[in-house]
């Protein structure tokens, strides 16, 4: 068994250990090899960033591309041809067409249209902790961690209720895979099925257009025109499994995190004021993205003393980042009052150009979440409180999250 003692062969390999428990690894990077070189299961070289300094710089480096067609084979040997198809969209490019693909996507996901949601959230929330039983054990993670966000967005893209339990089925395949054959084989389907589903309900918009963000997206345009049919498919696509993965796994680890943290979330209960900055203390220490998305370097180019050749891929550990002594007073200490905690502190949503779109409505959703659950079951708890977490293995460190979450709603009942 892989130990804590080789920390560069558990985070090459990501072990079971590293998915479960990834802290202490990136501790003794941080300490030992900020900018480590890696060989992961995928074969290719790759250098893993784990200070904050470097990481933010990282983020925003112009050596470092986020375009996956300049460099097509190394995108395909990890993600497949079936993701090249899906991935045509701003989190995959650089600038200019970056810069442009977000213009025209903002215009359209603006902080008002979010904001517009708030009532509707609210509503959403107390309707799933209306099915929830409350004397016996629940999920909250099928019940209502993940169903709030998919609803949300779903109804946001204008997305029919008919059709949510297939994407929700094909998205947790794609965020599942591995690099095994059969992994990759069960991804290729649901990517073209998510493709197909995609081409098909957007031709169905252009026909007959709604109030909804997919309907405004096939009718946006600048002076270079609308965007292409590949465009178009790549960010509903985009939309809708950001704006739900991403989330819903983040309201798992807050609710674990504050049942577990019993201070923390007493502190909350006592100053409801505290919510937002509460989530953005739960962001820094304990992410639902624990690393940023592909990256390799266009150049021979050097961060912290190490040089990183062109071709390179890039990994910046996100959730290492915010646990880093030299940037935070006692990292490993979840503290929701602390002072620093605003929303450019932490890296939780990245930083620079490709900084989260949806991040307005993560952390309105979380808000809404944690305040109606606690609100409602004041004195909700672990189904088994000296059961050990069981978290997400997936062989990359895309995501952070928990692969269940037993709790009683009101245990003195």
């Amino acid at each position: 068994m892989t130990t804590v003692n080789d920390p560069v062969a558990e985070a090459s390999r990501c072990t079971p250990e590293f998915r479960r428990n990834p802290y202490p690894v990136y501790k003794h990077l941080r300490d030992t090899a900020p900018v480590c070189p890696m060989r992961p299961p995928h074969g290719i070289d790759t250098y893993l960033i784990t200070r904050h300094e470097d990481a933010r710089a990282a983020l925003t480096h112009p050596g470092l591309s986020k375009d996956m067609y300049g460099s097509l084979d190394a995108y395909r040997r990890i993600f497949g041809d079936s993701s090249v198809a899906l991935d045509d969209n701003m989190l995959n490019s650089d600038p200019p067409k970056h810069t442009r693909l977000r213009k025209l996507v903002g215009s359209t996901f603006t902080p008002r249209r979010v904001e517009s949601l708030r009532t509707h959230i609210k509503e959403v929330v107390g309707s799933l902790l209306d099915d929830c039983p409350t004397r016996e054990p629940v999920d909250l993670l099928p019940a209502f961690a993940f169903p709030l966000p998919i609803i949300v967005i779903c109804e946001l893209l204008g997305v029919p209720l008919e059709d949510r339990a297939d994407i929700q089925t094909w998205s947790t395949t794609v965020a599942h895979t591995g690099f095994g054959k059969e992994a990759k084989q069960a991804q290729q389907r649901a990517e073209e099925s998510l493709h197909a589903y995609f081409t098909e309900l957007l031709a169905r918009k252009r026909e007959r257009p709604g109030d909804d963000l997919l309907s405004a997206l096939t009718e946006a345009r600048d002076e270079e025109g609308p965007l292409t049919e590949q465009q178009l498919v790549s960010t509903a696509f985009l939309l809708m499994f950001a704006g739900h993965k991403t989330t819903a796994y983040l309201i798992g680890n807050s609710i674990h995190n504050l049942l577990t943290h019993p201070d923390q979330l007493r502190a909350v209960k006592k100053n409801p004021e505290l919510i937002g900055q509460a989530v953005e203390e739960l962001l820094r220490y304990d992410g639902s993205v624990e690393s940023a998305t592909f990256r390799y370097a266009n150049e021979d180019l050097e961060i912290a003393g190490t040089l990183i050749p062109k071709g390179a891929l890039v990994q910046i550990a996100l959730n290492s980042a915010n646990r880093d002594p030299l940037r935070f007073e006692e990292p490993d200490v979840l503290d929701v009052t602390r002072p620093s905690n605003t929303q450019s502190a932490h890296l939780g949503f990245g930083h620079g150009v490709h900084y989260c779109l949806g991040a307005p409505l993560a952390r309105l959703e979380t808000q809404l979440a944690l305040t109606g659950l606690f609100d409602r079951f004041p004195r909700v708890a672990p189904a088994d409180p000296t059961r050990e977490p069981t978290w997400l293995e997936v062989p990359f460190p895309a995501f952070r999250g928990l692969t269940e979450l037993p709790v009683v709603l009101d245990p003195s009942r």
